[in-house]
C-alpha cells in the first residue's frame, strides 16, 4: 500500500465521516483551513489512481466512496511505522514514549489489562 501524503490523509478522513459523496460533501466535512475545491479534488483523484477510492458516475459528477476502511488503513500504517521507526518492536515504541513521559504507568497497566483481556 502507498503511503499518504498530509494531504491525502486529511482527505481520507473527510470521506471516512462522510463514507460517500461529492467532492463538496467532503470540503464541508474538512476542517478550516479548508483547501480549495480544485486541490480537493485533484487529492481525491490521486486517492483513485492509488486505489483508496471508488468513484461511480452520476450525470456530470462523481460519486466517491471509501475503497478501504479507516481501521485498515490504521493498521497497515501502524505496521509500517513500527517496522520503519522502532525495528518493527512495538515494545520499543511504547518504551519510547514511556522514557519521553509521553505515557503514564496508569495508561500501561490499562495497555496490559487490554492485552490480557481482550474484547471479541
Amino acid at each position: 500500500m502507498e503511503k499518504l501524503s498530509v494531504q491525502e490523509e486529511e482527505a481520507m478522513q473527510a470521506i471516512w465521516q462522510c463514507t460517500e459523496g461529492y467532492i463538496k460533501d467532503f470540503l464541508d466535512a474538512m476542517p478550516e483551513p479548508k483547501p480549495p475545491y480544485t486541490t480537493l479534488a485533484s487529492t481525491v483523484k490521486n486517492l483513485e489512481r492509488k486505489e483508496f477510492v471508488t468513484s461511480k458516475k452520476i450525470g456530470n459528477s462523481f460519486r466517491y466512496k471509501a475503497a478501504i476502511k479507516e481501521e485498515e488503513y490504521k493498521k497497515r500504517f501502524m505496521n509500517g511505522f513500527v517496522s520503519d521507526y522502532f525495528d518493527n518492536s512495538y515494545k520499543n515504541l511504547v518504551a519510547f514514549f514511556a522514557k519521553d513521559k509521553k505515557i503514564s504507568a496508569t495508561d500501561l497497566k490499562e495497555i496490559i489489562n487490554l492485552i490480557e483481556n481482550p474484547k471479541p
